[in-house]
C-alpha cells in the first residue's frame, strides 16, 4: 500500500471504534477530584494558584488587604517592578516606541540609558536576519494554513542552522533568545505569505526589513503590499506588543517554558514547546474566538442595539446552543483577574480612539455592550466563585481587524511579543534552578491480574 492508496488524515472507521474504547475507559469520576482535594489547572476553586516556583520578572495582583480581609481588586501587572500603566503612558507621552525598550528591561531588568537602548536597538537589527535561503527553503517549501505551526516548524529548523545549538551557558541562551526575538516579526508574516499564496492562490509578497523601523514598523511593512502605514497603527500595535509581552510566570506557555528548560533542553525546543501552548485556544487562540464568535453573533442578531436579542444569543452560548456548542463567551472572565484585566483597560481606551480614526465605531459599541451584557448572564447561568471580567483577549481581535491583519496572524503576534517574556522566563529557571520540574498525579488505577492472550 502507498500513499496514494490511502488518504493519510482521513479518521478510519477502525479509529473511531478505537476512539470509543478510550472515551470508556479514560472517563476519571470528578467526585475523585473533590476527595483528593486535586488543584485542577493548579488552582483553587476561587482562582488562587498552586504555588510552584518564584520569579522576578512579573507581577500580577488581584487582591489587596482591607480592614485585615484580602478582597479582589482591579488587577495590576509590573514588568520588573514597574507598573505596565506607567510604562505604556511614559511611551505615550514621548510619542515613541517602546517595544525594544520593553524587551530590555524583560531580558536584563533594568530599564535602559539613552545609550544602551540604542545599542539594544542595534542588536536586534543586526539579528533581524534569516539563514542564506531560509525563506526559500523552509518557510516557502512547506506552506501551512495554521501560523503557529508555521513558526514552530521554522524555529525547530533554525536549530539546524546554528553551529552551538544545545549549549545551554547563558551567553549562548541569550544570543539565541536575541536572535529568535529579532526574527519572529519575519517567521509570521513570511509564513502567512507563503500561506496566502499556495493555499490560497493569491499574490506572494517577500519585503525586507528597515533597519530603522521599530518591530511593530516592521510587522506592518512586511505584511502590507504597499508596505504603507499611519503612525497611529504603528503605535497602537507597538502598544498591543508591549502588553502582551509577559504576564507572569505561572500563564500556560510561559509555566510550558519553566517545565521544558528544567529538563535541560535546547532553546529551540523550549521555545516550540511554549508555541505550541499558546496555539491552544484557551490561551493566545483566545482572541481569534472572540472575533469568530462575533462574526457568528452578527449573523444572529441584526440589530445591534437590542440587548435582549444579544442577551439570548449570549444566554444560547453558556447552554452550548450557539458559535462552536463549547458553552463559552470567548474573552471573558480570567484565570486570575476578578474585576478587572489591567491589559485590558489599557487596550480598550487605545481601540476606542482608534475606531472612532478608522469608521468602527459601531462595531466598538458592539463589543462594548457584549462586555457590558456578559457579566450579567453568566451570573444568571453559572456559579461563580470570583468575579467575571473582559481580558485582553476581548479586544485584541477587533484592533488587529481595524489594522486590516488577518485572523492568521492573531495569535503569531502574541507569540512575537511573549517571546520576550519567555527567553526571559528561560534564562531565570537556568540560573536559579537545578531540579527538573515534576508535579505528582495520584493513580486511581485498581491491580489487575495478567491473563494470557489466549484467554482473554
Amino acid at each position: 500500500m502507498t500513499t496514494n492508496d490511502w488518504e493519510y488524515s482521513a479518521v478510519t472507521p477502525e479509529i473511531n471504534t478505537l476512539a470509543e474504547k478510550i472515551s470508556e475507559n479514560s472517563v476519571i469520576d470528578t467526585e475523585l477530584y473533590k476527595k483528593y482535594d486535586v488543584k485542577r489547572g493548579l488552582r483553587d476553586l476561587d482562582g488562587k494558584g498552586v504555588l510552584t516556583g518564584l520569579t522576578d520578572i512579573s507581577t500580577i495582583k488581584q487582591n489587596k488587604l482591607v480592614d485585615g480581609k484580602i478582597v479582589p481588586c482591579d488587577g495590576e501587572l509590573y514588568y520588573r517592578g514597574y507598573n505596565v500603566n506607567d510604562i505604556v503612558a511614559g511611551i505615550q507621552h514621548d510619542n515613541r516606541f517602546g517595544f525594544e525598550e520593553i524587551v530590555y528591561l524583560l531580558l536584563f531588568g533594568e530599564m535602559p540609558t539613552v545609550d544602551q537602548l540604542t545599542e539594544f536597538k542595534a542588536l536586534l537589527v543586526r539579528y533581524r536576519t534569516l539563514p542564506q535561503n531560509f525563506v526559500r527553503d523552509v518557510i516557502l517549501k512547506a506552506p501551512s494554513e495554521d501560523m503557529m505551526n508555521s513558526i514552530a516548524r521554522s524555529v525547530l529548523t533554525l536549530f539546524c542552522y546554528d553551529t552551538n545549538p544545545n549549549d545551554t551557558s547563558i551567553n549562548n541562551v541569550l544570543r539565541q533568545s536575541i536572535q529568535l526575538i529579532a526574527v519572529f516579526p519575519m517567521l509570521s508574516v513570511y509564513g502567512y505569505h507563503a500561506y496566502n499564496h499556495y493555499l490560497r492562490n493569491k499574490s506572494l509578497y517577500i519585503h525586507r526589513a528597515e533597519p530603522s523601523m521599530s518591530t511593530a514598523e516592521v510587522i506592518l511593512s512586511l505584511l502590507r503590499p504597499d508596505r504603507k502605514y499611519t503612525d497611529l497603527e504603528a503605535k497602537v500595535l507597538d502598544m498591543a506588543l508591549i502588553l502582551h509581552m509577559e504576564h507572569g510566570g505561572g500563564n500556560n506557555s510561559t509555566f510550558t517554558t519553566h517545565v521544558v528548560t528544567s529538563s535541560g533542553t535546547d532553546t529551540y525546543s523550549a521555545i516550540a514547546a511554549a508555541l505550541s501552548s499558546l496555539k491552544g485556544p484557551k490561551h493566545g487562540g483566545a482572541n481569534v474566538k472572540v472575533v469568530e464568535m462575533f462574526d457568528d453573533l452578527k449573523q444572529q442578531v441584526r440589530d445591534w442595539k437590542d440587548d435582549e436579542a444579544i442577551e439570548n444569543y449570549l444566554e444560547r452560548l453558556l447552554d452550548r446552543k450557539a458559535f462552536d456548542h463549547m458553552g463559552l463567551i470567548y474573552g471573558m472572565g480570567h484565570a486570575v483577574y476578578s474585576i478587572s484585566d489591567p491589559r485590558q483597560r489599557i487596550l480598550k481606551g487605545a481601540v476606542q480612539h482608534l475606531a472612532e480614526v478608522s469608521g468602527f465605531s459601531e462595531e466598538f459599541d458592539l463589543y462594548a455592550k457584549v462586555e457590558r451584557l456578559a457579566p450579567q448572564v453568566i451570573g444568571k447561568k453559572r456559579k461563580i466563585y470570583k468575579g467575571v471580567a473582559s481580558n485582553v483577549d476581548f479586544y485584541s481581535g477587533l484592533l488587529y481587524s481595524m489594522l486590516d491583519i488577518p485572523c492568521e496572524l492573531y495569535t503569531p503576534l502574541f507569540a512575537t511579543a511573549r517571546i520576550a517574556g519567555w527567553s526571559a522566563h528561560r534564562l531565570e529557571e537556568l540560573i536559579n534552578a537545578s531540579k527538573i520540574i515534576r508535579p505528582a498525579y495520584m493513580s486511581i488505577s485498581t491491580e489487575k491480574k495478567y491473563v494470557a492472550l489466549d484467554k482473554r
